[in-house]
């Protein structure tokens, strides 16, 4: 079996590799070979931080090539505008619709493009586009730290891996104290992918 391939990507401190760990843990529980790679870039200071995972029979390599991305998840509106050149034609995109404006911006270099534009030039190279509000429900949970996990679990709908897999994918790479946050964080971006297809 050819290999699935995500791409992650979004600003330092969305957990892009938290949700890569996550991911790569569901993949080897589903008996897959698993490879990750990660770029941390400025992460601390804002910077896009990319994650890429990989799931088939046999994995060489854990980078993913130019037009073979599978699923792009991306954490901030932009950041999925970033790595068209990367995905197939028959890949999915799901990008929160958080904006997080970068300096070039806020410095009046550039303009934050709308919503709206951002979606045109996504369907120009496939057309599924899903838009998931991950930080606004997660702060509406009482902590936007979970929106990754939102995302995640709108991603998790759209594989052919048992609910119960995530679940202990979770249990195994989040802490006890906002375990039980982050798997209803889990079933919320699963309910939005069910309500959307």
């Amino acid at each position: 079996m050819e290999a699935i391939n995500f791409l992650l990507a979004g600003v330092g401190g969305q957990g892009v590799l938290t949700a890569s760990n996550i991911l790569a843990e569901v993949g080897v529980l589903a008996g897959y070979d698993v490879k990750k790679s990660e770029v941390h870039g400025m992460s601390q200071r804002g910077g896009n931080v990319t994650s890429h995972v990989r799931w088939g029979k046999t994995v060489y390599s854990p980078l993913i090539g130019v037009g073979e991305v599978d699923y792009l998840l991306a954490f901030e509106a932009l950041e999925s505008l970033r790595y068209l050149n990367m995905l197939r034609p028959t890949a999915k995109i799901i990008t929160d619709d958080h904006r997080i404006t970068p300096i070039t911006v806020t410095t009046g270099n550039a303009v934050y493009p709308e919503r709206g534009q951002i979606d045109g030039w996504l369907r120009q190279v496939t057309a599924d586009v899903f838009w998931v509000p991950g930080v606004s429900l997660a702060e509406g949970m009482g902590n936007a730290r979970v929106a990754n996990i939102i995302v995640l679990g709108f991603l998790s709908r759209l594989l052919d891996v048992p609910e119960q897999m995530w679940q202990e994918a979770i249990v195994r790479w989040v802490p006890g104290k906002v375990l039980a946050l982050n798997q209803e964080a889990l079933a919320r971006g699963s309910s939005l992918a069910a309500a959307a297809r």
